[in-house]
């Protein structure tokens, strides 16, 4: 009873409270409207696909842009940390971890199923007929187009702005801070950055009941393929029942090397299976594939990335583009905060291409592996579809697999990496949820951790049982309604995000090292040589030390910022040129201090000390 009572002194109730409601409000009204709720998610699928979905596609395509504006320009100098921190992670881990952050069920899932459907059945705005060469190439086009560049950058953001305002501006690690610049530490304090982490929050819930159920789904359906078992809604709450139960044990237990063990082993399990699948399968066929689908996703980028299909009625675009979009951005605070928590120290260049380049390749190596395997097994063979003509989602892996040596082996393996992912997509997101119900406290109670746990199993069973036949669009008509608010939240995060950089790159200065003019090489081996001096230039700056040599040009670091012309003032008689305070940059995080850790460990939190520390020995 004690440790319930701290739990709840411990949690930020107007986040938690109306996000809990919300969250269980949408799944008895799933439950009590059962027989109409298949239709209904049908419904506002629809709804939401014509409504929004050309803002989807817009501000996915904007974050890329927003992230390679920020690793190009000199945004990208700025360390997310202080200015002395080095990263905590070498480049190889950081890669690693990087990967493992997006690598989970639906790489598992989509990994021969998607690029086989766009082979089978391509978009109609894309002009090209099914099942011929040019399908085959676009539908590796498009499937890297879901899961490369526009994918990551949706991370970037959320990561990007978690990164810099927790461990360079010492704010709590909660999405609400990355709106500070923009509305103030009031508002953010206030009922407004309450509904933005009550609304991260159900995004991120919902996101990862998406990828539960699609595990379920698929694990179900390897066991019903092997003859195992026979599928049925029992199987179902039976499987989901089991897997929340292991999450809940890891997330009781606390033994966070024990996680990372579990993670480490699927991780190595889930490249096991692509090496093997490599090997057994068309090897040289594969890496020549690779080469190419690198190529096309490029060449295809430009025109792809603003694609709305305003002619198109095949409902193509809602099934796979804007669910993804809708699907990343409710993981975005799940993924963005793991991200962050990895890439202190390093550099928003660093950061921004790192995150956008590293997975998108290995990303394209696991889709060219499963998908052109798929594809080609289907060209020469005709066997990867199911009875009726289409595409099997749920078993198109195990079909593969059927085909190549070892394939009971393969298809146990498979499914362990897939329960796998389940425990730590489970486990993981539910401290995330955790750590935003608390305002950004990462010491969370597990009892609190366990009720998350138990609602993200509960609210993938609800969608997958009363979505009946159609439980996909389901799964996928949660994700997608769940992200619109969020969308607008990244939006001005953005907008917040810039208006923090450009104060920081306006006010930091850069250093030129200043040597001795003149000199040349020398000629005794002690003193060097002097060189007359240009008439006109000087290479001396009052108040500077004399060189470490004794000779009379100084020599060192000097900070130096560049004035805009607007700033200095002109004297039209003498020349003489002052610099003028007006229209100074303006802090947009107005100087604010926390007395938290995280605080007093960030680079504002070390520059407020040192500003400090000069006042007291000046007053002294």
């Amino acid at each position: 009873m004690n440790s319930v009572r701290s739990a709840w002194r411990g949690i930020r109730k107007p986040v938690f409270i109306p996000a809990s409601a919300i969250i269980v409000a949408m799944i008895v009204f799933s439950v009590i409207f059962a027989g109409t709720a298949a239709d209904a998610f049908e419904a506002l699928n629809g709804a939401i696909t014509d409504g929004v979905g050309w803002w989807y596609i817009l501000t996915a395509t904007g974050f890329v842009v927003f992230a390679l504006y920020c690793g190009a320009s000199r945004i990208g100098n700025i360390r997310l940390g202080r200015d002395d921190e080095s990263p905590e992670f070498g480049v190889l881990s950081w890669f690693a971890m990087l990967f493992s952050a997006g690598m989970g069920i639906g790489l598992v899932f989509y990994g021969v199923a998607e690029p086989l459907s766009h082979y089978i059945t391509p978009p109609v705005a894309g002009g090209v007929d099914g099942s011929t060469d040019a399908a085959a190439n676009q539908a590796m086009e498009l499937t890297l187009y879901h899961w490369g560049l526009h994918a990551w950058a949706i991370y970037v953001v959320v990561g990007l702005g978690l990164a810099y305002m927790t461990y360079r501006k010492g704010r709590p690690l909660s999405v609400r801070w990355l709106l500070e610049p923009l509305l103030g530490r009031q508002r953010i304090e206030g009922g407004i950055g309450h509904a933005i982490d009550a609304i991260a929050i159900i995004g991120t819930l919902f996101g990862v009941a998406t990828s539960l159920g699609f595990g379920v789904q698929q694990i179900s359906a390897g066991l019903s393929y092997l003859g195992w078992v026979e599928t049925n809604n029992w199987l179902t709450i039976a499987l989901i029942a089991f897997v929340t139960l292991l999450a809940t044990y890891s997330v009781v237990s606390g033994v966070s090397k024990g996680l990372k063990w579990l993670s480490n082993i699927n991780m190595a399990l889930a490249a096991g299976l692509a090496v093997f699948v490599l090997i057994a399968g068309p090897t040289l066929f594969l890496m020549q594939s690779w080469v190419q689908n690198l190529g096309g996703y490029v060449q295809a980028l430009p025109e792809l990335m603003l694609r709305t299909s305003p002619f198109a009625e095949d409902g193509w675009a809602g099934a796979w583009t804007i669910f993804y979009w809708g699907w990343w951005m409710s993981w975005a605070p799940f993924v963005g905060m793991f991200i962050a928590r990895i890439s202190r120290g390093r550099t928003i260049r660093e950061f921004v291409f790192g995150v956008l380049l590293a997975p998108t390749l290995v990303g394209s190596l696991w889709f060219t592996i499963f998908g052109d395997s798929g594809i080609l097994r289907q060209r020469n063979e005709g066997t990867m579809l199911a009875d009726d003509g289409t595409v099997g989602t749920d078993t198109s892996l195990f079909q593969l697999l059927d085909g190549l040596p070892l394939a009971t082996v393969t298809s146990v393996l498979a499914i362990a990496v897939i329960v796998f992912f389940f425990v730590t997509s489970s486990d993981s997101g539910s401290l995330v949820i955790d750590i935003l119900s608390t305002g950004g406290d990462l010491d969370t109670p597990k009892i609190t951790r366990v009720y998350w746990t138990v609602l993200e199993g509960v609210a993938a069973a609800v969608l997958l049982l009363i979505g009946g036949s159609g439980s996909l669009t389901a799964l996928q008509t949660a994700s997608i309604a769940t992200a619109v608010p969020f969308s607008i939240i990244m939006v001005l995060a953005c907008v917040s995000l810039l208006k923090a950089f450009r104060y920081e790159v306006a006010t930091t200065p850069s250093y030129v090292r200043i040597t001795p003019a003149g000199d040349a090489p020398p000629v005794d081996g002690t003193t060097p040589a002097r060189r007359p001096e240009r008439g006109g230039i000087s290479t001396t700056f009052a108040g500077l030390s004399p060189s470490k040599d004794g000779l009379s040009t100084p020599s060192g670091l000097l900070a130096v910022q560049s004035v805009p012309q607007s700033r200095l003032q002109i004297d039209p008689d003498t020349g003489a040129v002052q610099y003028s305070e007006h229209d100074e940059p303006v802090d947009p995080l107005g100087g604010e201090v926390f007395d938290t850790p995280e605080f007093a460990d960030s680079a504002e939190g070390e520059a407020h000390q040192r500003r400090t520390d000069a006042t007291a020995y000046d007053n002294s």
